[in-house]
């Protein structure tokens, strides 16, 4: 039948394959007819339901746990400034940032885009018009006020007009306008240029287009895992409820309710009596035909149902159970591996969402405070968030202070700058943080200072003669007896 459709040029039929391991007579494999095969993955929307994202994250703790835990491991121990600064520029800004609440805005922008699946943090220029694109070069000293985070639901982006410029934002909308008018917020059109965007959780380009370019809420992919476990905790809780049973049995119970009257009503009674000395005094009245049974569920193995769940939305979040619940690992175990690992994968997003745009604001805050061109050779490094213990910590001491003694002994190293490693390595090995930056200038000017003159050198020549002495010239017989050698003539 096949042949004859081909030759009559008839339409292909679909044919079924059957790829991977399949034994259709057992019924085992995806290909098959069993119950595994009716299994299937279909998209849940949940980033587009704004209102029950809202909803989780006011009344579950595990989804406010999964938003909130990783924006604030990200941004509670901020950076070290490094470079060739004079010791109050670093000060002073580190300062600002605090004043201007940098962190929290920075913080507030990773929340709601882990949330929401987007959202951006401005930068407020006095004087400057939002819809023009920021030059740096532009900015005055006192002109940068702070940051503002958005979210994705407070903006419209121009999807017709996108960013033709190659570079990171290619593609992009070009402007965000601000479609809500709550908290005095104007009705800005924002240019790319000065805002920094955050998306939730990437997606590929088709499935983007249905986010309308943004990215997805973390909740979305961790949202059944968590239904889960609540369902076994409700039940849990159901199951206390009904711990302790009891059994009552009445002879010619049946009757005595189909006949109703009296009879009922002095069951009925009777219940009641049971019910208040039970209350009061712990004892049950009852007939002596009557038999009075109680039960009580044994609830092994309820924990171990709970903790694998739990284990499950840790591994769906990528949160360890330590951090995500807040709890002390059972056993032998000390969670210190699980946090390590997990504070690794923080430091690798920080330095993937956060570097970018922390040194975007680090030359607008140089320009605002001292009015120049941030100078090349800063940087920053992201402060470890793994805490070492006492005794490693005064281990790691010992080696700095020991290593920079050598280099200043050496000369390799001047005073003040030792002192001022010193200074910032003080967070993580405990010592140094108590030298001042008047410390440091002294130091330096020490350094500085010309050194006295030295005395003459020494004259060049060779100290030993080298004229021969009587008994080492030429003719004269070896003596058998000890020799002693003169200077000068004899």
């Amino acid at each position: 039948m096949a042949r004859k459709n081909r030759r009559k040029g008839g339409k292909k039929q679909p044919v079924r394959t059957g790829d991977g391991y399949n034994n259709f007579p057992a019924k085992l494999g995806a290909q098959t007819q069993n119950i595994q095969s009716g299994g299937t993955y279909i998209p849940g929307y949940l980033t587009r339901n704004r209102v029950e994202l809202e909803f989780a994250y006011r009344s579950s703790f595990l989804v406010g746990a999964a938003v909130d835990a990783v924006a604030d491991d990200m941004t509670r121990k901020g950076v070290t400034i490094g470079g060739e600064l004079d010791p109050d520029q670093k000060g002073k800004l580190e300062t600002f940032w605090e004043s201007i609440g940098l962190w929290d805005g920075m913080n507030n922008t990773l929340k709601w885009s882990r949330l929401y699946g987007g959202a951006v943090l401005v930068a407020l220029i006095e004087g400057q018009d939002m819809s023009t694109e920021l030059r740096p070069e532009t900015i005055k000293e006192n002109q940068f006020k702070g940051v503002i985070c958005l979210d994705r639901w407070m903006l419209r982006p121009s999807y017709n007009d996108l960013v033709t410029e190659y570079g990171p934002d290619f593609g992009k909308p070009k402007f965000y306008e601000v479609v809500t008018n709550q908290q005095g917020i104007p009705a800005w059109k924002i240019h790319h240029s000065r805002l920094i965007r955050m998306d939730g959780e990437k997606l590929p380009f088709q499935q983007a287009q249905t986010e309308n370019g943004w990215g997805m809420s973390v909740v979305e992919r961790i949202f059944e895992r968590i239904q889960a476990f609540d369902t076994a905790t409700v039940g849990t809780t159901q199951l206390i409820h009904k711990a302790h049973l009891r059994t009552y049995s009445i002879k010619g119970l049946r009757s005595i309710l189909a006949s109703g009257g009296p009879m009922e009503k002095g069951l009925m009674r009777h219940m009641d009596m049971i019910r208040e000395y039970q209350t009061i005094e712990g004892m049950t009245l009852m007939d002596a035909e009557d038999e009075f049974q109680t039960h009580s569920y044994s609830f092994a193995g309820v924990a171990d149902v709970i903790l694998r769940f739990a284990e499950q939305v840790s591994g769906a979040t990528g949160i360890p159970l330590v951090r995500l619940f807040g709890q002390s690992p059972s056993g032998f175990s000390t969670g210190d591996g699980d946090l390590e690992n997990y504070y690794s994968r923080i430091n690798t997003q920080q330095e993937n969402r956060l570097r970018r745009g922390l040194r975007w604001l680090l030359d607008i805050s140089w320009r605002s405070l001292f009015g120049e061109e941030l100078p090349k050779g800063v940087s920053f490094e992201f402060n470890k968030l793994w805490e070492m213990s006492d005794v490693d910590r005064a281990t790691m001491a010992n080696n700095v202070a020991t290593a920079i003694s050598t280099l200043v002994d050496r000369q390799i190293m001047p005073v003040h700058a030792a002192m001022t490693d010193l200074r910032n390595m003080s967070d993580v090995i405990g010592i140094g943080g108590s030298i001042t930056d008047e410390d440091i200038e002294n130091a330096k000017k020490e350094w500085e200072e010309d050194e006295p003159p030295a005395s003459a050198p020494p004259p060049f020549g060779d100290p030993v003669s080298e004229k021969p002495t009587g008994d080492s010239e030429p003719g004269r017989r070896n003596r058998r007896g000890l020799l002693r050698w003169f200077t000068g003539q004899r």
